[in-house]
């Protein structure tokens, strides 16, 4: 598929030299480019890296939101009295 794409001019020259120094057509060079990023980004997920970094406050989080819970049994019930 043909298709026009904006790079940067410096972007552009560094490519279009290292495609050279292979010995590829630009062409090849930016489809095994994409391919390449393709291949990794599903791996790549940013902001997923940080998921279950905090697993280990799972246990206090629940002890302290039943703290809370007792404490506002106990307001209900001294209200309700």
């Amino acid at each position: 598929m043909k298709t026009t794409l904006e790079i940067p001019d410096f972007l552009f020259r560094r490519a279009k030299s290292v495609a050279a120094e292979r010995g590829i057509p630009l062409r090849q060079f930016v489809t095994e480019a994409v391919q390449e990023k393709l291949r990794i980004a599903p791996q790549e997920k940013p902001w997923t890296k940080h998921l279950g970094k905090l697993k280990h406050l799972r246990k206090e989080r629940t002890r302290i939101e039943e703290r809370v819970e007792e404490a506002f049994e106990q307001i209900d019930r001294e209200l309700w009295r």
